[in-house]
């Protein structure tokens, strides 16, 4: 053990990494993520749990992704605390383990469940008819913990999460210390297969499948209206976008990171260049957690915002009920059906 720290020591004389832009970037980068992932998924959450009338499938997988984005969101605090003073991390270890640990948990566990969200818009769109039968919101439910339980490989983050000593200074790894690298290494591999490249080639099968089917089904009234089109698209358009923006630079920086740190550390100025992309690319990670409420929109949860707004104006029932018209229930005037996923 004591040979270890002495050869990491010298790892640090030998090829120091450069690390004064975190404390500009970093702090700067977790904070628009803290406001605007607070603000959107604090709105998101309330409209589905105080003002949607009945949950569907859609409603279920996108409360679960605000309920992993808003744990990450709290956690961004301290890190915000850490990197403003310099990377002095004044919270003990227990609180580093679980600030490591809530950002893979909130980053795979929102990957799982959009890809739960395109399977289901899969089956919607290419199989409307014949997957009445699973889209139902039991299988959400199922399809939710399935996810989160696929999470729990994430717990050995946990184990090799830790704070240490550099330049007299009290740190938190990102992913581990660097005596325990060459063992962090393989799990990592493992999980960047299961936890994202697996789930991502699911998504990009059923976007691919989905698209061929609008492409396809012209004489088809249901998948050719401009407003399912439109939905679709702009579904598929953003969680693109999310996993080209957001998620992809970030794992193969990661991978090409850890690569080098194990495989290629003696070579300064390659590791150097390594550790800044992926240490630069990983707070834009966070701008995950700010495009659930625009899946939100995109579901069909319109209508609820749109008489939420309208009770506030004109104090109206938000969640207008059937009212009774002699011996018969009749839905008044004006309140729109049931969004149609």
């Amino acid at each position: 053990m004591l040979n270890k720290t002495v050869n990491n020591a010298l790892e640090e004389v030998l090829c120091p990494l450069e690390g004064s832009y975190k404390h500009i970037l970093l702090p700067f980068a977790y904070s628009v993520v803290f406001v605007l992932g607070l603000l959107l998924n604090g709105a998101m959450l309330w409209l589905g749990c105080c003002h949607t009338k009945e949950w569907t499938c859609t409603t279920i997988y996108l409360v679960n992704l605000a309920g992993a984005d808003l744990l990450y969101i709290f956690s961004l605090l301290l890190l915000i605390i850490n990197y403003a003073m310099e990377d002095i991390w004044l919270f003990g270890e227990l609180l580093c383990k679980m600030v490591r640990f809530l950002f893979y948990n909130y980053l795979y566990g929102s990957i799982l469940l959009l890809t739960c969200i395109s399977v289901h818009r899969f089956l919607g769109i290419c199989y409307p008819i014949r997957s009445l039968a699973y889209k139902t919101r039991r299988l959400a439910v199922i399809g939710t913990a399935i996810s989160w339980i696929l999470v729990l490989q994430l717990l050995p983050s946990l184990i090799y999460a830790r704070t240490g000593f550099i330049n007299n200074r009290t740190v938190c790894y990102d992913l581990t210390s660097p005596d325990h690298f060459s063992n962090y290494y393989l799990y990592g591999m493992v999980l960047t297969m299961s936890g994202f490249l697996c789930p991502f080639l699911i998504i990009l099968i059923c976007y691919c499948l989905i698209i061929r089917s609008l492409i396809q089904s012209t004489g088809n009234t249901i998948l050719t209206s401009s407003a399912a089109r439109a939905k679709s698209i702009w579904t598929i358009l953003l969680v693109c976008g999310l996993f080209a923006v957001c998620l992809v630079p970030f794992h193969i920086t990661r991978t090409i990171y850890l690569y080098v740190r194990v495989h290629w550390k003696a070579d300064c100025h390659l590791l150097q260049g390594a550790t800044l992309f992926y240490k630069i690319w990983r707070p834009l990670v966070g701008l995950n957690s700010c495009f659930s409420p625009p899946l939100y929109f995109l579901s069909g949860q319109t209508n609820t915002i749109r008489q939420i707004l309208e009770w506030r104006l004109h104090k109206v029932d938000p969640l207008p009920r059937p009212t009774v018209k002699g011996k018969e229930s009749v839905a008044p005037r004006g309140t729109p059906p049931h969004a149609v996923e």
